[in-house]
């Protein structure tokens, strides 16, 4: 029997995934809360074997980056598993290396989310194929992973791999402030080239905002 909390902020969400674990004999759903405090006042009192959690919180409530690594922190048997409709290969990677064991997108069927608590309450890593492909594609955090075997937490990622020297180029100058029209004119380039390699940059890391970026360089630090 594993023992499961949920978080989110929307009610409705956590009725429906403890209404979906009812009927699974070896899935005890033994709490279910709205904020970040509310669940790490009950883990005080019993550590659950899986926290199933939403990445994004209420507007007033910590970031789930941050609560992940407090989590990972404070109660280290519990494992985690973020459930976010926010589903890019950065939110994926920030997730697994702030130390949660399974990623999986608001999108899918139940079916696959019992899947997923089932193989992190074992202490494997669960991902859609889809986005394992795309992580094993873009950096190398799997080069020492085993998704049948327990985690292996890499040393580090850069933010760099895969990114061509101009690509890395144009997201340092940008992460000093610099604007696009700036940049082109500092490396004699088009506005037009320079957005593009900056566009390219995104796609490779997985991400899709400025914010993103930010984020992420602040887990796996600047390029070049």
């Amino acid at each position: 029997m594993h023992t499961i909390m949920l978080l989110d902020d929307h009610e409705m969400v956590r009725q429906g995934i403890e209404l979906g674990l009812d009927n699974e004999p070896d899935l005890n759903v033994i709490g279910s809360f709205r904020t970040s405090r509310e669940l790490l006042e009950a883990l005080a009192r019993r550590v659950a074997d899986v926290v199933v959690m939403d990445f994004t919180l209420g507007p007033s409530d910590t970031d789930g980056l941050s609560l992940i690594q407090t989590l990972s922190r404070r109660f280290k048997r519990c494992k985690l598993l973020v459930v976010s409709s926010h589903y890019t290969l950065a939110t994926v990677s920030l997730a697994l290396k702030a130390g949660s064991l399974g990623v999986l997108g608001k999108t899918q069927k139940l079916t696959e989310l019992i899947v997923a608590i089932r193989t992190v309450a074992q202490g494997r890593i669960y991902l859609e194929r889809c986005m394992l492909l795309a992580l094993q594609e873009s950096t190398s955090f799997f080069d020492r992973v085993d998704v049948n075997s327990p985690v292996v937490r890499p040393a580090s990622l850069r933010l760099n791999t895969r990114l061509t020297p101009k690509e890395q180029e144009v997201l340092r100058c940008f992460l000093e402030g610099m604007s696009v029209s700036s940049i082109a004119v500092k490396f004699s380039r088009s506005v037009s080239t320079i957005s593009t390699q900056k566009q390219s940059a995104y796609r490779k890391l997985g991400i899709k905002t400025d914010s993103e970026l930010f984020m992420f360089t602040k887990q796996f630090g600047r390029p070049g």
